[in-house]
């Protein structure tokens, strides 16, 4: 198929390839503007514009696609290169833009010679689960035993379009956002072939997405980084895992904020006495703190400048000792 495609992070990136190598051809590529990144904050292009630039491929970078919005003249500019594209479809994955009403029409709008296979959406859970901008994360965080890909031809809503096809795939105790992130593309990238393909020859059976069950998985901010120890043990770890590698679980003591990258629940309880977010105990396997009726290990941290050491390293050069005590909530 010729397609436009639509998309920013490593996430899209891993899509765009797979489109790209599995011979279809891309006639246009959107993604986000560039934007201030690292340490000194210079301007970085987005994974897919890289991508895409390495390979030759056409790219526009509007700030919005709302012909009557803040932006009216990229919006302006995008319909023009989107229509010059002449695409069979356009495939979406985390573009980080709403596509408005115009965009659906233009990629349904088929001639009489061409037929028009409308919008796909790659998305990382299996819908009506968790809609929204991080449902990795928040898969996690809620303690899902399993997520996936769904792929869905995208209508006017948020997340709200007919199932073309799914695939679940296992959250494991040890997952982390960035390591099922990873597994989830490779899969969305897969998916994504076999749905293009299947409606090329007429196979597609859209299918509603179930009333029931349906949650929103909310952009993850950087003020939920800071762990909350009257918490359990189980949510504590959740968390980690879940803001692991965006934001970082963070926790303050002395004053300091350190990243929280390794935790585990610790058998036990801490002594009724206990103050909440104390440390009980501090060895070269972890700290143990105590949270709301149960114990937490922390195995990896990380001080501000400076890079993620296990425990036993980490204390070589920053004082932890019994009594001392986190901050219930960080800054």
């Amino acid at each position: 198929m010729r397609l436009v495609f639509a998309g920013t992070p490593e996430f899209a990136r891993v899509a765009l390839e797979h489109l790209h190598t599995g011979g279809h051809e891309i006639a246009l590529v959107l993604t986000q503007p560039d934007r201030p990144g690292g340490r000194g904050m210079k301007l970085q292009a987005s994974s897919v514009k890289q991508f895409a630039l390495d390979k030759g491929l056409p790219v526009a970078q509007p700030r919005s696609l709302r012909l009557d919005g803040k932006y009216p003249e990229d919006a302006a500019t995008a319909r023009a290169a989107i229509e010059a594209a002449q695409a069979d479809a356009m495939v979406v994955a985390a573009y980080g833009l709403i596509l408005p009403q115009w965009v659906l029409d233009d990629m349904s709008a088929a001639a009489p010679d061409q037929p028009k296979y409308g919008c796909f959406n790659i998305h990382a859970s299996i819908l009506p689960r968790w809609r929204g901008a991080a449902p990795i994360h928040r898969a996690i965080e809620a303690g899902d035993t399993e997520t996936g890909i769904t792929i869905m031809q995208m209508d006017a809503g948020l997340d709200t379009g007919d199932m073309l096809m799914a695939h679940t795939l296992p959250i494991t105790t040890s997952d982390t956002t960035a390591s099922l992130h990873d597994r989830l593309a490779v899969l969305g990238g897969r998916l994504i072939l076999l749905a293009l393909q299947k409606a090329q020859a007429g196979r597609s059976r859209p299918v509603p997405q179930p009333a029931e069950g349906i949650t929103y998985a909310h952009k993850i901010e950087k003020s939920e980084a800071a762990i909350d120890w009257t918490q359990s043990a189980l949510e504590i770890t959740r968390r980690v895992r879940a803001f692991n590698p965006f934001p970082g679980a963070t926790a303050t003591v002395n004053g300091e904020t350190l990243k929280v990258w390794g935790a585990q629940v610790q058998q036990g309880v801490p002594p009724a006495t206990t103050e909440i977010g104390s440390i009980l105990l501090v060895s070269q396997e972890g700290i143990a703190v105590a949270a709301m009726n149960s114990i937490v290990m922390l195995t990896q941290l990380q001080r501000p400048g400076g890079k993620r050491l296990s425990v036993a390293e980490f204390l070589r050069g920053f004082d932890l000792r019994p009594g001392m005590v986190f901050e219930k909530r960080g800054p």
